[in-house]
């Protein structure tokens, strides 16, 4: 179940076929970074680097995952060598290695220490939905999406999904919505908000497991703040806080939901991964409608 949307959108004529993108993620297999490289990307199964298959398909709904590996090379290890071999011809030539010397031994440095620096490997999930052209992406970081996206791109030559974005200000509804207006009658304010003075270099007000319709909260919208994140509960069937991006964050599916799942201790990986996607993409198809007509979203 995902814990983040982060939205984009492909044009109708632009969505790939579920056959078109199996084909391009098997050619876009993540493969260990070479010696000298500090990371190596590409897709992985969703059911774990061990297995073969790439994608994961309900319906019209497709799971994929990108696998990073990246070589952890701290600068304090690259600087202490640095030192020590900037000390040691020193003692041999009797002055210090100028500018363009100390540049190149940095680099034959991290060339000798790249190759047995330790590897952190890490996956982020993305779904596809070859109905609507929508791509959700399964992190917070605005860059975390975009590398899925630019992996995507080149795996298929051509991927032109856009940031989903309010034809209106989002951050002027999510602020009117706190400041009293009428929130739509199937959401609900939740307790955590971001306040943010539109001045450059403005204050920053972060709230969490906080009543809302506070009067200290009324003083800082009052003072001019705006909102830039706000908590939601939507159709008492999920939370989740909601950015001036409309990027959907710390998504959280009520007990009625996912009291469906059942048990699925006695299944084995595959039939409850397939469980929880099908009752994911359910539940966020309805959700992306939702947003769709409040924000009239453009992509």
């Amino acid at each position: 179940m995902f814990k983040n949307l982060t939205l984009f959108r492909l044009p109708d004529n632009a969505i790939p076929k579920p056959e078109a993108l199996d084909t391009a993620l098997d050619g876009a297999r993540l493969r260990p970074p070479g010696p000298q490289e500090l990371a190596s990307f590409g897709f992985i199964s969703p059911f774990g680097r061990n297995q073969e298959q790439l994608s994961h398909r309900i319906e019209r709904h497709s799971l994929m995952s990108l696998g990073a590996d990246v070589r952890l090379l701290p600068s304090q290890v690259v600087n202490q060598t640095l030192a020590e071999r900037l000390d040691e011809l020193e003692s041999q030539r009797g002055r210090r290695p100028g500018g363009k010397e100390r540049t190149r031994l940095k680099d034959e440095v991290i060339g000798e220490l790249l190759p047995r620096a330790f590897i952190k490997s890490s996956r982020t999930d993305a779904w596809l939905d070859h109905g609507s052209g929508w791509l959700a992406v399964d992190t917070s970081s605005a860059k975390a999406a975009e590398t899925v996206v630019y992996h995507l791109r080149q795996a298929l030559g051509s991927f032109p999904a856009t940031p989903a974005a309010a034809q209106a200000s989002a951050r002027m509804q999510l602020t009117a919505w706190l400041a009293g207006d009428a929130l739509p009658e199937d959401f609900e304010l939740g307790d955590e908000c971001e306040l943010r003075d539109p001045a450059e270099d403005g204050a920053i007000v972060r709230c969490r497991r906080q009543d809302l319709s506070a009067e200290e909260i009324n003083e800082h919208l009052n003072a001019g703040k705006q909102v830039t994140q706000l908590g939601l509960a939507w159709d008492g069937r999920m939370a989740f806080v909601l950015d001036e991006q409309l990027t959907v964050r710390k998504l959280r599916f009520d007990d009625v939901v996912l009291e469906q799942l059942g048990d699925l201790a006695g299944e084995d990986a595959a039939a409850e991964l397939d469980a929880r996607f099908a009752l994911m993409t359910a539940e966020l198809d309805r959700l992306l409608k939702r947003l769709d007509a409040l924000f009239q979203l453009a992509a």
